[in-house]
């Protein structure tokens, strides 16, 4: 933290679960500040790669792999947009973002400037998904707010003459960002002629998912002082904008909030894209159910998530089956954005306990308590991917905190659950198979989940879908309903579970 405040110092970091090298094992980003306009580290301050090496341990890779950064980072998003097989990522910041193609040898090469992405702005969570249906991941970057010297302005001083940190009302709003994959390594900005890019906000988090199962993947952008955004998509690159119609642009009172982690799941396992957003502390948090006619209702009061969230400020957050029983459960991670805060609050803090909610018969239950000892202490956690760094069947946490080391939890949970884990490849459709549904029945139960890109905070995760059977022994059968323009459907019985498959589509079980 500076002596001047600079608001980009609380904002970030966030960090990402990727397998790289493609050996079968989930390696670490995690992004870091650096210099910038405003400010000049006195020593050298890099972003990290780390090598999985199957033994619980990472090995540093970054200088070799080309990844440093040399910007002011705030979080990554990891998609295979040129269709190659390996996992590429693009690095938001505040100031220049940064383009990585994945050179399949171990490296990467910066090629932001011949793919056509310079962007100078002030660029916060990012995500690939294919907007189009022609087969390639388009790309899609929050924008927050105008950050010129003109606007760096001191929010003022207390009595003690301190300078803190801005509440982000104080700055402009701006446009985000929509690249169209041009399917030869070039994007084109397409957003500017639609309402996404006639549309002004302080855009932090963003999933890009289904929500009224039409096949076109939509937006859902959570924005800081200002209304969030449903981008409901159209085809043929005709959005609208629907979040107050939807009823996910303000909070209860019909005022706008401060969202920041997204996120999209199925959670009451009806077929249909339900919704989640963190907000600052008083504001409570949102959980909103798919009524199914593109409205959506909070339930988070009748969850108890609201109370449990209500001197809370949400980041990084997740749906995920954490102990591989069917249902999807949550984490959410948390950190007021100024260290300050408890000079004027005598219920806030600044750093904040991590949340992981169960869900046992339709209701999520705080179980913080009994998830071990790093729930038991405080953080200012800000990104949170989740992955199955060890191979194990269960999903592990990363978390970027400001300020300090990243957290990192081993899953010990659901011992008794089994489960299949699912690597998709596209074909015809994106490499990646973002939007594909997968549909399966374990124990005479039937389940559905999308592939959806991107959710949480500045973070990205594992590419492959782990889906928790709970007692069942084995898959009855399993279908990949595979995203257009291919729209084909592989059907698989009788499968043996607590493994991993890749299933390639139109061609089976590799």
């Amino acid at each position: 933290m500076s002596p001047e405040r600079y608001l980009p110092e609380t904002l970030g970091p966030g960090c990402a679960f990727l397998d790289y090298d493609n050996d079968g094992w989930l390696d670490i980003y995690l992004v870091n500040s650096g210099p910038s306009d405003f400010y000049q580290p006195s020593q050298p301050i890099r972003n990290a790669l780390y090598h999985n090496n199957r033994d619980g341990t990472f090995t540093d890779v970054t200088e070799a792999a080309g990844v440093a950064g040399g910007t002011f980072g705030m979080g990554v998003a990891v998609g295979d947009y040129n269709n190659d097989g390996y996992p590429d990522m693009f690095v938001t910041a505040c100031g220049r973002a940064l383009l990585y193609r994945n050179n399949r040898d171990g490296t990467f090469t910066n090629v932001t400037k011949q793919a056509g992405i310079e962007i100078s702005g002030w660029t916060t969570s990012a995500v690939w998904f294919d907007f189009d249906n022609d087969g390639r991941l388009d790309l899609f970057v929050c924008s927050f707010v105008r950050y010129l010297l003109e606007d760096r302005r001191s929010c003022g001083g207390n009595e003690k003459g301190q300078k803190y940190y801005c509440i982000p009302r104080a700055f402009h709003p701006t446009v985000s960002y929509l690249f169209r994959n041009n399917g030869d390594g070039t994007f084109t900005e397409v957003g500017h002629g639609t309402v996404i890019g006639k549309t002004l906000g302080k855009s932090l988090g963003v999933v890009a998912t289904d929500i009224n199962n039409d096949g076109w993947m939509d937006l859902f952008v959570a924005n800081d002082t200002e209304p969030n955004f449903l981008f409901l998509n159209r085809g043929a690159n005709k959005w609208e904008e629907i979040g107050v119609s939807a009823e996910v642009s303000y909070g209860e009172n019909g005022q706008a909030r401060s969202g920041m982690g997204v996120d999209s799941g199925d959670f009451d396992n009806d077929g249909w894209q339900d919704l989640f957003v963190a907000n600052i502390d008083q504001e409570k948090f949102s959980l909103y159910r798919n009524l199914k006619n593109q409205i959506f209702a909070d339930v988070a009061q009748s969850q108890s998530i609201a109370q449990a969230t209500r001197l809370l400020s949400g980041w990084g957050l997740k749906f995920f089956d954490y102990d591989n029983d069917g249902d999807l459960d949550l984490v959410l991670a948390n950190g007021h954005p100024d260290d300050m805060v408890s000079q004027r609050s005598q219920s806030v803090t600044y750093r904040e306990p991590l949340l992981l909610f169960h869900q046992v018969n339709g209701k999520f239950q705080n179980v913080s308590g009994e998830a071990g000892p790093a729930f038991a202490r405080s953080f200012s956690a800000r990104g949170l991917a989740v992955g199955d760094f060890d191979n194990d069947g269960r999903l592990d946490l990363l978390i970027g905190v400001n300020g300090g080391a990243p957290l990192f939890l081993k899953n010990q949970s659901g011992t008794g659950n089994h489960w299949l884990g699912v690597k998709l490849e596209g074909q015809s459709c994106n490499r990646d198979a973002m939007g594909a549904r997968i549909i399966w029945s374990a124990g005479g139960r039937k389940r559905s989940r999308l592939k959806i890109s991107g959710g949480s905070y500045l973070s990205s995760h594992d590419p492959r879908e782990i889906l928790g059977l709970g007692p069942a022994r084995n898959l009855e059968w399993l279908e990949i309903h595979w995203p257009r323009p291919s729209s084909r459907i592989d059907r698989f019985t009788n499968l043996a579970v607590d493994r991993y498959i890749k299933i390639i589509e139109g061609k089976g079980i590799s």
